[in-house]
């Protein structure tokens, strides 16, 4: 469900760029459809793939660390390649990378709904990375290149709007789709989407260009590749092998080629990630809280929807709309808080969103095997939308005022790839926590069962698959029962312990702008 979190500074991308194939009155409505589509389809593929993983972990007999490379191979190309995709437009044509973008996307589609493993799963996964890389940047891209300044308010609210209904109905749709059909359909439903956003695109959407781009830094988007993939690589089996050399040698290099990728960027004419926009104080404060925020974000809702089906016992429907009021929340109040920067300026909606976040976690901790969703998800889900939905629109604000009006594109998109990193990152970390605590908790509870030899040793090897961990054959009915719960309720315990994690983030996030953000008003 991490594709329900909306990434900041979308409109920060779309209002940098200058209107350079302003759309007639007769295609202001085409480029809208094209475009609210084509990021509607990314959207929808990331919000109900989440759905899909529990039935995905069963059906193709995967571990969760495979499941988590399902999200993470597409997450990957998305963070490191999203900046290098916005550029690749402003060169080559806005409409001529979205469509290619939309293109690559439905044929990495197909592949990943007719995939027969989950390794080609993966892969197919990457490829679509690499498609939402360019697409995504570029629907933003087209409607700040054909709206006017004086146009651009009412396209984006339109824009904002659809996305926000794709964002709630998307793990609906998933869900029922999973249910009634087959999970290969919540791959497939991209194919007719994405003939059409070609076709409309074709059509209807004016070509635009940027001929002052600066030049495209392919060697620091090849270095981002290799070094989130490297440290991703090696958290990924730490959890499923231990500290092995291989493990502490792929994060290692990893960490050195990141290191490698920032000692470029400060040397660049036109690097992908400006470094020096880091010198503004609020900038970087902006951009700590983006880390540690949507780190929390992404690493904790990643557990929720297995949680959902695995231990409650939902469906693969009511676990995709269980999250539904999290985008509603934040669409309905993003106008609200976008005032309280005018008012109060971007510092006092920085603490006080992430602090409301982080009770919303701590909410997440309360509920145990059953109960009502009214009583149980529904509160925590409700506060964490409050929690966001007062931070997103200041935290938009506070990066386009932190730099010159010239660098507003730059800071955005870097603001937006830096929030997709972060739930890249700890999606991997917190898997480690979830299988440590898993593993513990099943342990201490394990001891009353006295358990075989033979049957310890099968559940050994079944931890990696945490609450689908299968039960050793030939146990009494009285024991299977007792060891089904055991599972389930050592899976709770991790679950509280990563919502425990996250709620720390979002409060780290709070002490980072009350120490980084400028107490000053802004225009919102």
């Amino acid at each position: 469900m991490t594709g329900t979190i909306k990434p900041p500074c979308d409109e920060g991308v779309i209002r940098a760029k200058p209107c350079s194939a302003p759309c007639q009155r007769n295609d202001r409505a085409w480029v809208l459809v094209a475009t609210i589509l084509g990021s509607s389809m990314a959207f929808i593929d990331s919000t109900v793939v989440n759905v899909a993983l529990p039935t995905l972990q069963a059906q193709l007999n995967a571990t969760v660390a495979d499941v988590q490379w399902v999200v993470e191979s597409y997450a990957l190309f998305v963070a490191a390649l999203i900046l290098v995709g916005g550029s690749l437009g402003d060169h080559y044509g806005r409409r001529r990378i979205f469509v290619l973008g939309v293109a690559l996307f439905a044929i990495a589609s197909l592949w990943c709904g007719l995939a027969p493993t989950v390794g080609q799963l993966i892969w197919a996964r990457g490829v679509q990375g690499i498609g939402g890389a360019l697409l995504i940047p570029g629907s933003l891209a087209i409607i700040g290149a054909s709206f006017p300044t004086e146009q651009r308010g009412g396209a984006i609210g339109l824009w904002s709007g659809f996305t926000a209904i794709t964002s709630a109905a998307g793990p609906v749709l998933g869900g029922w789709l999973i249910e009634a059909f087959s999970w290969r359909w919540v791959f497939l439903i991209n194919l007719p989407l994405a003939a059409a956003v070609i076709v409309i695109s074709l059509w209807r959407v004016p070509e635009s260009r940027d001929p002052e781009a600066a030049g495209l830094d392919w060697l620091g988007a090849l270095l981002a590749i290799a070094g989130l993939g490297s440290i991703v690589y090696g958290l990924l089996e730490y959890a499923n092998v231990g500290l092995t050399g291989a493990v502490v040698g792929a994060t290692a290099a990893g960490i050195l080629i990141l290191g490698c990728f920032l000692w470029l960027e400060s040397r660049l004419v036109s690097p992908m990630m400006p470094l020096s926009l880091f010198r503004s104080s609020t900038f970087s404060g902006a951009n700590l809280l983006t880390l540690l925020l949507y780190a929390a974000l992404g690493g904790a809702l990643f557990f929720l929807p297995f949680n959902l089906i695995q231990v409650q016992g939902y469906s693969a429907t009511a676990a995709g709309a269980a999250l539904a009021p999290f985008p509603i929340i934040m669409f309905f109040l993003s106008r609200w808080s976008g005032g309280l920067v005018g008012r109060y300026g971007a510092r006092l909606p920085l603490m006080v969103g992430p602090a409301i976040a982080a009770v919303g976690f701590g909410l997440m901790m309360l509920p145990g095997i059953g109960g009502s969703y009214w009583v149980t998800f529904f509160p925590a889900v409700v506060v964490l939308g409050l929690g966001m939905a007062v931070c997103v629109a200041p935290l938009t604000t506070a990066v386009m005022n932190a730099v010159a009006v010239k660098n507003v594109g730059a800071a955005s998109g870097v603001n937006n790839a830096v929030s997709r990193v972060a739930s890249l990152l700890a999606i991997a970390l917190f898997g480690i926590l979830m299988l440590h605590r898993f593993s513990d908790s099943l342990d201490q509870r394990l001891t009353s069962l006295q358990l075989s030899t033979s049957a310890q040793q099968f559940l050994e090897a079944q931890r990696v698959n945490l609450a689908a961990a299968a039960l050793p054959p030939g146990l009494s009915r009285e024991v299977e029962s007792a060891l089904n719960t055991a599972i389930a309720a050592a899976f709770v315990d991790g679950f509280r312990s990563v919502m425990g994690i996250a709620a720390g983030l979002a409060i780290t996030s709070a002490i980072a702008a009350a120490l980084m953000i400028e107490r000053r008003r802004l225009h919102p």
